[in-house]
């Protein structure tokens, strides 16, 4: 028989997204109103670790579901990762009187907590806190649609110049592992090539299409790039570009860490408000070491040592669109 949870830790942990205090918000009050206790644990797992470990109330998440970033703050602890670190946060959390925990990350904190839970018979619900939709099991993670977002309009501005000026420019937006930012902005803004860590990059193709629309005389293009790109990034696909076709005009654009950051959405909010009420109740009906998301609208439960093993695939039909749609 499963025991029952009283007191909750709320932690987030590796990088940050848009929605993670939505997320807070939501499970604090969900707790709350339930009768349970609720500690956040600041900067993630270190918190855990180094028992920087706070009580929180209702009024602890006032006024902050518009903010970006994580009033808890975040990092990656390698001490975690060790039996002592996890002894060490075991005994804080003890010592608190935690014994249930929501962790708001990706799937290097499911793997944390995953190998914790089983050490230590610490129940544990996953929240999807990412901008990378790299996910298994949902169709949404937390700061996703704020992140694309913010490289569209983006992207939107940087075409008004390129059109200014006849030059192509090549736009890197995050995405080490995953190519669903450059691909959704891509589509979204109309980009001629959008390169992908899913794909091969083929370079002598991208030549060839700049070359074909030269002599159609489509002087303004658009090319975005996931960082992770096999090629290199947006740096190293400029570089080929300039030496195969010396007067076409090159502009690189890095968006970088301001896809993180900024006011989430309205649907990061709703998505993060819902998932952080369901972890609570996952807690309170026993349903232990799962991370919450959501699959054609209705809540999906995936046990922790499924999800660390499963990434978000891209479907064939999306690459198809990319291509009829850029020609």
């Amino acid at each position: 028989m499963k025991k029952k949870v009283t007191k909750i830790g709320v932690l987030s942990s590796g990088g940050d997204s848009p929605g993670m205090n939505a997320c807070i918000r939501a499970v604090v009050r969900t707790a709350i109103y339930n009768g349970l206790e609720v500690c956040g644990i600041m900067r993630g797992y270190s918190g855990m670790v180094e028992d920087d470990i706070i009580p929180m109330d209702s009024r602890s998440v006032a006024n902050i579901i518009q903010r970006g970033g994580t009033i808890l703050k975040t990092s990656r602890c390698k001490e975690f990762f060790e039996p002592e670190g996890r002894k060490m946060a075991y005994e804080n959390l003890k010592k608190h009187g935690i014994n249930g925990l929501v962790i708001l990350g990706g799937d290097g904190s499911f793997r944390g907590a995953q190998i914790f839970s089983n050490e230590y018979d610490i129940p544990c619900i996953g929240l999807p806190g990412t901008i990378d939709k790299d996910i298994a099991g949902t169709d949404f993670t937390i700061g996703f649609d704020t992140a694309v977002n913010t490289a569209v309009e983006a992207i939107d501005k940087i075409r008004d110049t390129a059109e200014a000026h006849n030059r192509l420019f090549i736009i890197e937006v995050m995405g080490r592992d995953a190519g669903y930012i450059a691909l959704h902005s891509g589509i979204a803004t109309g980009a001629e090539n959008i390169l992908i860590p899913e794909r091969k990059t083929i370079i002598e193709d991208i030549i060839s299409q700049l070359e074909e629309k030269e002599r159609r005389r489509k002087l303004v293009n658009i090319i975005v790039v996931a960082e992770g790109d096999d090629f290199g990034g947006g740096n190293e696909v400029a570089k080929v570009i300039k030496e195969r076709l010396p007067l076409l005009e090159v502009r690189v654009c890095i968006l970088g860490h301001i896809q993180r950051g900024g006011a989430p959405s309205c649907m990061d909010r709703l998505i993060a408000s819902r998932m952080g009420y369901h972890a609570v109740e996952c807690l309170l009906e026993g349903r232990h070491n799962v991370f919450v998301g959501i699959v054609n609208n209705r809540m999906n439960y995936t046990p922790l040592n499924e999800a660390v093993k499963k990434k978000q695939r891209i479907s064939e039909e999306w690459m198809k669109i990319v291509k009829i749609l850029a020609s």
